[in-house]
């Protein structure tokens, strides 16, 4: 643990984890570099939930941020304060229930200028939010003007990473979310790196399996992941939203427990060949999806963590749901013997990836 501790390259606080329909616990994360504190600066990853789910966080956990000096004032930290420190916001796509708490309080955040950082079709969508009808204009592309406390800023969806925050860089990958009436709905899904020791975690928009997609694009996910598993990338955060036994038919660009369970097979699948390939010194090619033995993926991921999030809250279970879904997915993954360890991401939780 302590080795794993001094090898940490970033602190998250889950402001939020869920799905809806509650809206007191929507996609939020707070983000910085492991060794920098909270104070320096922050990325605000998706912005689900916002000021009041962290404010009930603070209130059972004054201390969450770390010790406050004894002769502290108590309004010197708060969540605006906070936010006030929030540098930028990254955002897989424009789904209500991950930026619902930056367009409420997009007119009040106090701090200096913000980036917003998005695909161009997700700055796109918010666009048509911050268009002075639904909400005001509060957000620009102009880097010049001074008149907008926000602005846009669109990432690429090509292999190449783009700085956003001091020693921290982003890859972004296109995954599909479902159908809408303009056909595929693309999301996005985020290689976060921490440039000084070139460590990386996976994080995981909306996004629906490959085997019931009209255009499959988790593949080409894991393939880029795969050579890097687990020296450096030991860390996945991948939605699950429903609980085992929901038709594909109404997936509505989600996962289920099964669909989770098949990805990771793929993702030990293309982890194991990317093995293969490195000690036989052979290139890589575009080439087919392949199945491998049952015995072959054993321990391929080996050192990985899985947090699943953005579990849809049923209000039918005494147990939190993102747990009854976490059994559902562990009871699932047992058998494969894969070597990952699954976990939820709950609100409130600090952790060190």
């Amino acid at each position: 643990m302590q080795k794993e501790l001094a090898m940490a390259a970033f602190d998250m606080l889950v402001v939020g984890s869920g799905g809806g329909p509650d809206e007191s616990n929507l996609s939020a994360y707070l983000l910085k570099p492991r060794q920098a504190p909270w104070n320096d600066g922050i990325i605000a990853l998706e912005a689900g939930s916002g000021l009041g789910a962290l404010r009930h966080i603070m209130k059972r956990d004054p201390n969450i941020f770390g010790e406050h000096p004894t002769d502290a004032n108590s309004t010197s930290f708060t969540p605006l304060t906070v936010y006030a420190n929030v540098k930028c916001f990254l955002l897989t796509h424009a789904h209500l229930d991950h930026i619902g708490s930056l367009v409420m309080a997009a007119g009040s955040l106090p701090g200096a200028r913000k980036r917003i950082y998005g695909s161009a079709q997700t700055l796109s969508d918010l666009e048509t939010i911050f268009s002075g009808r639904i909400w005001p204009k509060l957000a620009t592309y102009d880097e010049n003007n001074p008149l907008f406390q926000l602005v846009y800023h669109a990432l690429r969806a090509d292999d190449k990473y783009e700085v956003i925050f001091p020693d921290i860089s982003v890859r972004l990958m296109t995954v599909s979310h479902g159908m809408n009436d303009s056909g595929q709905y693309d999301g996005a899904c985020f290689f976060i790196r921490h440039d000084p020791t070139n460590q990386e975690f996976i994080f995981f928009g909306d996004v629906e399996p490959d085997s019931i997609s009209v255009e499959p694009k988790n593949l080409a996910v894991w393939r880029a992941a795969a050579p890097k598993i687990p020296h450096v990338i030991s860390t996945i955060f991948i939605e699950c939203s429903y609980q085992t036994g929901r038709p594909d038919g109404q997936l509505w660009g989600h996962l289920s427990p099964v669909h989770l369970v098949e990805e990771l097979v793929t993702l030990a699948t293309e982890v194991v060949i990317a093995r293969k390939e490195r000690r036989s010194c052979s290139g890589s090619w575009p080439r087919k999806k392949q199945r491998l033995s049952p015995e072959a993926l054993h321990g391929a991921l080996e050192g990985v963590k899985v947090y699943i999030m953005h579990c849809k809250e049923q209000f039918a279970t005494e147990r939190p749901i993102n747990h009854v879904i976490g059994d559902q997915c562990r009871e699932l993954l047992a058998p494969h013997q894969l070597g990952v360890e699954l976990l939820t991401a709950d609100q409130g939780m600090r952790i060190v990836i």
